[in-house]
């Protein structure tokens, strides 16, 4: 046997009270787990894990980690958290499948999320492809939903209009491709140009693609704020017609117009499971949200694609139009909810010259619209606008997984990217008792495990994949705060994948045993 971790506390990701054991690993799987009964394993090497506890990697649900695994490959962001598995291409844009004209558009569109993509070499068209690049070795495991926003990108364009009969075609054909090549579902961005200009009947084609190959739907609905409960009722028929699974991305209630309105969504979501809808969700454990600042423009300012966005931003006239959407209507791209420039802080800025941007809040549209043109759309912003009553409140549902929605681009960003997981154990499950240890690693690791459908990860069992965690349930700690958003978590001391170290003693090793997963209906 290669390792035993001797006298640990297993949570073994079911949510079934945590009990003393040794876990022995050999040939990156758990191949004993032993409770005091029968012959104790033995190892060439033995680690002494008193006074921690053993879970399963954890699962981020929803990440932004599309170039950064392929750019950084410590990735401490996430390693450091104890997350072993990252759900990628979220909210309907990434950069698979891309043709040359779509993957130039992508760049500039999604810099705010992960860069300009300058020191990638993009040398894959297919999400085949795209897996392929992971497969070459990278710092933690990830999965790949088919961007539904990027699909219509490549097969309409963007115009604000029902597909065509044959472009409907196209987009079952890439999202058929893509579900065939490995990837576990499909994303849509549906306050992101140009995936919002679907219509519920191309959503739900695209869905019964979906279906037909065992993956499940994640979109980013219409609204949080305003229209949020609609929105999410839209997104439950569109999945329910289809005959498709539905995943919640980032599920909350935002906005003033929306506090202490959780439970509203908690008993539409509930009516849905009692109904026999197949539902699941995510969310991360901090009240503000993060998104691009173009992001909240009116769709209609987009159509045409990001040249024609500045185009518009530049001219007087329109400009005033789009001001006043945003500030008296409460555009689309705002969901809904007239204007506070008061909750936006800049976090990032693609241009480094602008950097001196980031931390402020922009004084107005006049500020607003000067910083969207200097930095060509690619500001990355926080928005204060979410509700702790609500956070706890979609945390505590029986279908709830956790997700980052970690953007690490950008000189200030959420310290969700960097404290997710440890913020959920540390201050929610033992300062406030909101989960029970046991609770809140289910959510992490065997729940998010069965929704991707995987037979070998999130649960403690002999034959599983030693994706393990060791962590300190007295002291783990997020240490990434809003002013300090890139400080590492406290009390991880172990993290492995595949039996590997990549985290040990607390620091990163130099091990990159991630490697793409992919569907069960994939065949090499």
């Amino acid at each position: 046997m290669d390792l035993v971790v001797r006298g640990v506390r297993i949570v073994d990701g079911s949510g079934a009270p945590a009990y003393a054991g040794d876990l022995g690993i050999e040939g990156g799987r758990i191949v004993q787990v032993w409770q005091g009964e029968g012959r104790r394993p033995t190892a060439r090497r033995t680690l002494d894990a008193e006074g921690l506890a053993a879970a399963p990697g954890f699962i981020d649900m929803h990440a932004h980690s599309d170039l950064a695994l392929l750019t950084d490959p410590a990735h401490e962001a996430k390693a450091a958290q104890g997350v072993t598995l990252e759900v990628l291409g979220q909210d309907g844009l990434s950069y698979a499948p891309a043709d040359d004209r779509t993957l130039d558009t992508l760049r500039t569109l999604i810099a705010g999320w992960n860069g300009d993509g300058s020191d990638v070499d993009f040398d894959w068209r297919t999400v085949g492809g795209y897996l392929d690049r992971l497969d070459a070795g990278v710092a933690v495991n990830a999965a790949y939903l088919v961007p539904q926003g990027t699909v219509r990108m490549m097969a309409v364009g963007w115009e604000d209009r029902p597909a065509t009969a044959d472009e409907l075609r196209r987009m079952r054909q890439l999202v058929a491709e893509g579900m065939a090549q490995g990837a576990v579902g499909m994303s849509s961005g549906l306050t992101y140009t140009p995936g919002m200009y679907a219509t519920d009947t191309e959503l739900t084609e695209l869905c019964r693609v979906v279906a037909e190959h065992g993956g499940y739907y994640c979109p980013h609905h219409r609204s949080y704020g305003a229209g949020a409960l609609r929105a999410y009722e839209e997104m439950i028929a569109v999945a329910r017609t289809a005959g498709c699974p539905l995943h919640l991305a980032h599920a909350t209630m935002n906005f003033d117009v929306n506090a202490g309105r959780g439970q509203d969504l908690v008993d539409v979501l509930d009516k849905a499971l009692a109904d026999g809808a197949d539902i699941t969700l995510d969310s991360y454990p901090y009240t503000a949200g993060c998104t691009t600042l173009a992001a909240l423009l009116p769709s209609w300012a987009a159509v045409g694609g990001p040249e024609a966005t500045l185009a518009r931003l530049r001219d007087e006239a329109t400009a005033d139009l789009i001001r006043h959407a945003l500030e008296v209507e409460g555009s689309d791209g705002s969901h809904g909810v007239p204007m506070d420039w008061s909750t936006i802080e800049v976090s990032g800025t693609a241009d480094p010259a602008l950097a001196g941007h980031v931390g402020t809040r922009p004084a107005g549209w006049p500020a607003v619209r000067a910083l969207l043109l200097a930095d060509r759309l690619g500001t990355t912003i926080l928005q204060h606008v979410g509700d702790e009553r609500n956070v706890r409140t979609m945390m505590r549902h029986r279908t709830h997984t956790g997700g980052s929605d970690g953007i690490l681009h950008g000189a200030k960003p959420h310290p969700r990217a960097y404290g997710t997981f440890p913020h959920y154990l540390g201050h929610y499950v033992r300062e406030l008792g909101v989960l029970s240890l046991e609770e809140c690693v289910a959510h992490l690791t065997g729940r998010p495990a069965a929704r991707l459908r995987l037979p070998d990860r999130g649960l403690i069992r002999e034959g599983h994949r030693a994706d393990l965690v060791l962590f300190d349930p007295a002291t783990v700690a997020s240490g990434a705060t809003y002013d300090r958003p890139r400080t590492l978590p406290t009390g991880i001391p172990y993290v492995l994948i595949d039996g590997r170290f990549v985290i040990e003693d607390g620091r990163r090793t130099d091990v990159l045993a991630g490697r793409s997963v992919r569907s069960a209906a994939w065949r090499p």
